[in-house]
């Protein structure tokens, strides 16, 4: 090697040290949502330094958001974990397409088709995590007719108790690229509303979910006690 020449290594090494420094750590861990108190959010501290933490590069932003929903996490996450169904929860969803012979699993992938007046027609999407035993599932964003590249998502449900009642928590974060002639603001408000609509959609499907049960259990127990 000729002096003053640089190794392959020394190239990748700079390389690596450059897009680190050209990268910021997200900061969701140390200011928790509204509507929790700082003791509950200290107990998801953890899940979100673990899950929803991201490195953001120039031209990038990030957001996360939750949401609080009376009925049993197990409810919330049949509906959450559905990959092939999003359109039970999610708004702007006019269908879900998946391939024949479908089978959930991480890597598989859906055609979404959106409703008109958004600034979007279609989304493929991959799922990149799904965690039955963790209650974790998350999907990026891999083609179609749309602004929001590279648009990447992750998705936690989690027990708390409050006022000694069970509550589920839904906590959802997403990094996603600014589109050119945005701003950072913008974009996070617009992303930020849509997945705020989703989150109360899935509290209304979800929560009427649990009632039904909690009926069909009752009606259940009178009948027995009136034989």
């Amino acid at each position: 090697m000729e002096k003053g020449e640089q190794s392959e290594f020394d190239h990748h090494h700079h390389d690596s040290a450059t897009a680190a420094a050209a990268t910021t750590a997200t900061s969701h861990h140390l200011a928790f949502p509204n509507g929790f108190s700082q003791h509950e959010f200290d107990d998801l501290k953890h899940i979100i330094l673990k899950f929803h933490s991201y490195e953001l590069r120039p031209g990038q932003c990030s957001s996360l958001l939750s949401q609080l929903i009376r009925a049993p996490r197990d409810v919330v996450w049949s509906v959450v974990r559905r990959f092939d169904k999003p359109q039970t929860y999610k708004h702007f969803i006019k269908s879900c397409t998946v391939a024949e012979g479908f089978t959930m699993t991480v890597g598989c992938t859906r055609d979404v088709n959106v409703i008109s007046g958004l600034p979007a027609a279609t989304s493929t999407e991959r799922l990149d995590i799904l965690d039955d035993d963790r209650y974790v599932t998350g999907f990026s964003i891999t083609g179609g007719e749309h602004r929001l590249r590279n648009y990447r998502s992750v998705t936690t449900v989690h027990e708390m108790e409050r006022d000694g009642q069970i509550w589920t928590v839904v906590l959802e974060s997403y990094i996603v690229d600014v589109p050119e002639g945005n701003t950072e603001e913008d974009t996070r408000l617009f992303a930020d509303t849509v997945v705020k609509l989703n989150l109360q959609k899935l509290t209304s499907v979800t929560e009427g979910m649990a009632r039904a049960v909690d009926a069909a259990a009752a009606g259940t127990s009178t009948s027995k006690s009136t034989l």
